[in-house]
Parts: structure tokens; sequence; C-alpha cells
């Protein structure tokens, strides 16, 4: 999906109060060799829906192999797992286009930022990878990793407005989803996001 510049403080400040996140899990996990203040990757998962649970951690760990095998040392993330209800708000009120939709990512603009650090937010619609997942006949949780792996690539200026990078992207996520010890998300005629 797009990339809207960032996501509204108050839907963060309001989302919060339920964090399901990892904050600081992956500085355990950096290697030795790393000094510690070179290398940080934080996750925090906020999750604000009813209709699937996760195990405690997990998407974090998908995220932090993805940006792993992506080659990124620091970053900053947080992951709102919502309904249809919040991601169409969302979505509507961002980029003008009213109804539900699977990711929402906002990140910094176009540039690199000056501290190398990857900073963003993605917003995924719980409720629409169960049903997706249903459709291509998959698990939930692994839709759910994919629209997170989508939104990631989006951050670091994937795109998937023509058929060229479309493919592009396609590519990689089969990469990063290999990477989480995910299985790759299976073909369909639906249009993935």
């Amino acid at each position: 999906m797009a990339k809207p510049r960032s996501i509204p403080r108050r839907l963060r400040a309001s989302a919060r109060g339920k964090s399901a996140g990892v904050r600081g899990r992956a500085r355990a996990a950096r290697s030795a060799a790393e000094p510690a203040d070179l290398a940080a990757v934080l996750v925090e998962v906020i999750d604000r829906q009813r209709s699937l649970r996760l195990p405690r951690g997990w998407l974090a760990e998908v995220v932090q192999a993805a940006l792993a095998r992506q080659g990124i040392a620091r970053a900053e993330l947080c992951l709102l797992l919502v309904d249809d209800r919040r991601i169409a708000r969302l979505h509507d009120e961002w980029l003008g286009i009213p109804g539900p939709t699977d990711v929402l990512t906002f990140g910094p603009a176009a540039q690199a930022p000056a501290d190398g650090v990857l900073r963003g937010d993605i917003v995924a619609s719980v409720e629409t990878a169960r049903r997706a997942a249903r459709e291509v006949g998959w698990q939930p949780r692994h839709e759910l990793a994919y629209y997170v792996i989508h939104g990631i690539l989006h951050l670091v200026g994937y795109d998937d407005h023509d058929p060229a990078d479309r493919r592009a992207m396609r590519a990689r996520e089969r990469v990063l989803l290999a990477a989480a010890g995910l299985p790759p998300a299976p073909r369909t005629a639906r249009r993935r996001p």
C-alpha cells in the first residue's frame, strides 16, 4: 500500500495502552563483535485487535530477521495491529480512499535519516489478514507477517506501483519471508498488498 509520511501521534499515543511489544529484545540478540551503541533494533508491537492471538514476541522476531537479512542494524519500528474499522479510518484520513486495506506504512520522507536509523510505523489489519489467508489457504499469522514485511520494504524504498517495481518487491518479499523462517506467500489472482 502507499506510504503516508508519519502516523498521527494521537493514534500512537492512544494505542500504547496495550503494548505487546518487545523493545530491546534485539539488543540481546546482537553479536558480541558489535559495539553496544552501533546496532540496535527496537520493535514495538501494539495489538489493538481481538480476532487473532499471536505468540508474544513472534512478530517482533519476524521483523528482526527481515531487517537483518535486509542489512539493517539500526531501526525503531512500531507495528500497530488493528481491525478493519480502524484501518479503514486511517486509509480514508491519510490516502483519501474509503474502506479497509491490508497494510499502511508511515515513514519519513524519501530521504535516508541522517543518523542511519530506520524509523517507521506499520499498521496492519488482522481482520483482512484472516480473510485473505482463508482465500489463499495459509495461516493468518503468516499473512499478517507478509503485510509487515511488505511495509518494511516500503520503508526502505521499495514501491509497487508499476509492474516491474511490483515484481522486484515480490521477489524481495520472498527472500525476507524465508529469512524469517516463513513459507513463501501463495501466488494468487488477487492483487497482494
